[in-house]
């Protein structure tokens, strides 16, 4: 695992990506890609020989890390089987693969439609939703993320919607419950759950119960903040859905396969979806793959018809040997408990240490490996270090941080005023406590701009 530098390999490998390759999210002339050159573990390096303990787990989804032998020979043995077939076959890894992920979901979400990742993992369950009832709209939150697709994105409630927003795609938004920053001037989560339930209850009356077709909710909100629903909110919104006829959907793309501590957040809180959506750690992303669980009602629905949908690639061979491989060594290696005993025992603590010591931790929130530290010019006031979707000189104060961050080897998710702490499960404590102390090193650049 020792970097080996390669400067000269480095700059053609970049040069290449500046030449060709078009990224994701990004003003093209604007952004500077480090050129990766390995990773192992809970590690990667570049060419200069700079190692970087990753607390992202590249996008929440090594959540086991990096190169972990026992997935890459399966992949590897898979490759040397069959490569790839046809999905509307029954396949020794694919069949083996929707049994281990049925044993694990919540309730009867026992059959599974796979995808290539999580944004088409959620347009076929809300195209399922919306099928079985025969109804054309899908409520939605603020503070939300399910992925880039034209449906996906159109449900998502953060900024990257705008620019694909059609206004005409079905889609409501609600505001889901975060004490933090509530929207319902609560004092308590209790008045938070109750409020933001009033709330949801309203908007489906509004805009008529035998139009919606879905309510979809990431189980524990992801990318936009890591905000853990109060007790009795996902409660709840199971029994409105199931008062209109309303099918409940859970997006745990992010939260699932052990990042909450349990094999999936609905875990936490004791609710089964009626469709639940999932993706990244199902195989730590080394073989893309997602899917939708789905639940014996809506299963039944296409018993006798067909379901107008699917995809080439849809329980790839590869991509299903290594969801085999990864739920086996996340079962032999105890990885789930690991991820809840290291959450509680020494990020969480570790968190609340450093917002003691750090006037810019306006919040710590989170649980088992996803953890955030909401950041803010103002603890009084709550206001953020940098504006909403706040972009050039008006993000300098996150910029700082993470430049700080890298300084130290460690690279941050850095997501508007926040950092997530979302490293691989099966990160060993002395590295979480290395990340723990870049951090405190690298909070000292945003504690600079605070009020």
């Amino acid at each position: 695992m020792t970097p080996q530098p390669n400067p000269q390999v480095g700059a053609a490998v970049k040069a290449a990506d500046r030449a060709h390759v078009f990224h994701s999210w990004s003003a093209q002339e604007l952004i500077d890609p480090l050129a990766v050159a390995g990773a192992e573990g809970s590690y990667f390096w570049d060419y200069d020989g700079n190692r970087y303990l990753d607390f992202t787990s590249g996008l929440v989804f090594t959540n086991i890390g990096y190169q972990h032998p026992k997935v890459v020979a399966a992949i590897q043995e898979q490759a040397g089987k069959m490569t790839t077939f046809a999905p509307a076959f029954a396949v020794e890894a694919r069949s083996e693969a929707a049994r281990l992920i049925a044993a694990r979901t919540p309730g009867d979400l026992d059959k599974i439609f796979f995808t290539n990742g999580g944004a088409d993992a959620v347009e076929h369950a809300l195209r399922m939703a919306r099928l079985h009832t025969g109804r054309p709209k899908v409520l939605s939150a603020y503070r939300s993320y399910h992925g880039g697709t034209q449906q996906a994105v159109n449900v998502t409630g953060d900024p990257r919607r705008w620019a694909n927003d059609t206004g005409t795609a079905g889609v409501v938004r609600f505001w889901a419950p975060f004490l933090y920053r509530t929207r319902f001037y609560a004092q308590t989560e209790a008045q938070e759950c109750e409020r933001a339930l009033e709330h949801l209850e309203s908007t489906i009356q509004f805009e008529g119960p035998s139009t919606i077709a879905a309510v979809i909710l990431e189980t524990v909100p992801g990318t936009a903040g890591i905000m853990l629903p109060p007790a009795g909110y996902l409660a709840g919104v199971r029994a409105l859905c199931d008062k209109y006829g309303i099918v409940f959907v859970l997006d745990e793309v992010m939260a699932g396969f052990g990042r909450t501590g349990t094999w999936f957040a609905a875990d936490l809180y004791d609710v089964t979806p009626d469709l639940m959506t999932f993706a990244k750690g199902v195989n730590s992303g080394y073989v893309p793959l997602g899917g939708v669980a789905i639940s014996g009602a809506i299963a039944e629905t296409f018993a006798k018809r067909p379901y107008p949908g699917g995809l080439t690639y849809s329980g790839h061979p590869l991509a299903c040997a290594a969801a085999v491989a990864t739920m086996n060594v996340m079962e032999e290696e105890g990885i789930v408990a690991h991820a809840a005993k290291l959450g509680s025992e020494v990020i969480e603590p570790g968190l609340r240490e450093l917002a003691e010591r750090h006037p810019s931790v306006g919040e710590v929130r989170g649980v088992g490996m996803f953890w955030a530290l909401d950041l803010v010019r103002d603890r009084a006031t709550r206001e953020p270090l940098v504006p909403y979707n706040a972009t050039g000189e008006a993000n300098a104060p996150m910029a700082a941080f993470a430049a700080a961050a890298k300084k130290q080897g460690l690279w941050p998710f850095v997501n508007m005023n926040r950092t997530h702490v979302v490293p691989p499960l099966n990160i060993t404590e002395a590295e979480a406590k290395e990340g723990l102390a870049a951090l405190d090193i690298a909070l000292g650049a945003a504690d600079e701009h605070v009020a």
